[in-house]
């Protein structure tokens, strides 16, 4: 199945792709950010805050979405959704820490942003192997067909620019 993106219908797991694309470049922008300090410090905290908060809808869009309807027309790959779960409930757990952090940082100023740096980095690693796993293992399911019931927009337009 397809949606359209302006006057062209896009595959499904050509947006999923471009979502994950999308939260790749934000994490990385923030990360050589932090790296070279070239943002000020709430400016870094609010970017940080928004990229969890986007990361946090796009998972849960797919949780509470596109899961459960791939789940209905692709039984099969239960063991494929339960591990992705998996994974959000892990990337959930760092992006919890992530935001305490983030709200230590805007208090503090400066030391809790290393810490914030550390977290990225393992984050960023394991949402790659993450990104990659999800679009090699039901991209072909996702263009075969699933419905949208309105899971699209948290999954593929989580606000971010």
């Amino acid at each position: 199945m397809a949606s359209r993106d302006g006057d062209r219908v896009v595959a499904l797991s050509q947006q999923l792709a471009q979502a994950h694309q999308e939260l790749r470049r934000q994490i990385s922008e923030i990360r050589t950010s932090l790296g070279r300090r070239r943002l000020s410090d709430d400016v870094l905290v609010t970017h940080c805050l928004a990229f969890c908060a986007a990361l946090t809808s796009h998972h849960q869009g797919e949780d509470n979405g596109m899961f459960s309807e791939l789940l209905r027309e692709r039984p099969d790959l239960a063991a494929t959704v339960a591990k992705l779960v998996e994974d959000h409930e892990l990337i959930a757990s760092i992006l919890s820490r992530v935001s305490e952090l983030a709200d230590r940082a805007a208090e503090s100023r400066g030391s809790a942003l290393e810490s914030i740096g550390g977290e990225l980095d393992g984050l960023a690693a394991i949402m790659e192997s993450h990104f990659s796993y999800e679009e090699r293992t039901i991209s072909k399911a996702l263009d075969d067909g699933i419905p949208d019931t309105g899971w699209s927009g948290m999954v593929f337009e989580f606000g971010l620019s």
